[in-house]
């Protein structure tokens, strides 16, 4: 294990954008990296209780930011933050880890070997807390605060009615940031937090480079993005651009593939930005 480094408020290296949160932490534990912190990152959060839909997206999205050069914020839970986690270390990217217990708990964790991963790649670990402190049901609700102050959006991408996300997503908004949720199905249980989010106000994560521009950085080259598809995907843009745009029957026809199937890989393709809708019509997308 890596030397554990302890910055305190008052310190110089300690985070300008941490530091003018309400309720800041009073210290930070760090492990790993500590440039990172005054990187502009984004925090991507969601539920432990994860649909197919929401594993994908959540890999995606940390891929995504990580091939742009851009640090993902999360906590390390099983679910929807450790898969972002997953996507950025896979496109040998930064992440930042911030943990509602102490450091010298991590090997007790499920996800440790994940975080091990990100030390390894060159990322960072954090937590206010002191090693030796166990979790709690205050520490984790605790953390949310520092996920979405050390980022400058934040991603929802899965949360149920009463998801701990909907905790972060609430900091986040307090602390002036923007927050991002993933359009879901409105009968999904997984799903009902992001959509009465975006109900309430959050921006509709529609396309991840929007995410990249945001922020002020450059989305990665993406030319080759096609070649990236799964078979099914393939096939549903095959249809797409043969026909120079098509209907949801009409793809549905022309790949043999189900209905079902063609709305979820229609609405991931949207997100990845190979495909997009317009007037009931799929088309190529402008990436």
């Amino acid at each position: 294990m890596r030397e554990m480094v302890v910055i305190d408020n008052g310190s110089v290296e300690f985070p300008e954008k941490l530091r003018n949160i309400p309720e800041p932490p009073k210290q930070l534990y760090c492990m790993g990296d500590i440039s990172l912190l005054h990187r502009k990152s984004v925090g991507v959060v969601g539920a432990r209780k994860f649909t197919v839909y929401g594993k994908n997206v959540a890999i995606m999205i940390g891929r995504r930011l990580a091939e742009s050069g851009i640090p993902v914020v999360s906590g390390f839970a099983i679910g929807i933050d450790g898969f972002s986690h997953e996507g950025a270390l896979e496109a040998d990217g930064m992440t930042i880890g911030v943990l509602g217990f102490g450091m010298d708990m991590m090997k007790y964790q499920r996800n440790y070997d994940l975080m091990r991963k990100c030390l390894d790649s060159g990322g960072l670990i954090v937590s206010e807390y002191p090693p030796e402190m166990h979790a709690s049901k205050i520490t984790f609700p605790k953390r949310n605060r520092i996920i979405s102050g050390l980022s400058e959006m934040l991603v929802v991408v899965e949360a149920g009615l009463n998801s701990g996300s909907l905790i972060t997503a609430k900091c986040a908004a307090d602390q002036g940031r923007t927050v991002y949720a993933v359009p879901g199905n409105i009968n999904s249980s997984t799903s009902i937090g992001t959509n009465l989010l975006i109900r309430d106000g959050a921006v509709p994560m529609v396309v991840i480079d929007d995410l990249i521009r945001d922020i002020g950085a450059e989305a990665a080259n993406t030319k080759n993005d096609e070649m990236k598809l799964d078979a099914d995907e393939a096939r549903v843009f095959e249809s797409v651009s043969t026909r120079s745009g098509a209907t949801s029957e009409e793809i549905i026809s022309d790949t043999g593939l189900s209905a079902s199937l063609v709305s979820s890989l229609i609405t991931v393709m949207e997100i990845k930005g190979i495909v997009e809708s317009y007037a009931g019509r799929i088309y190529p997308g402008r990436r």
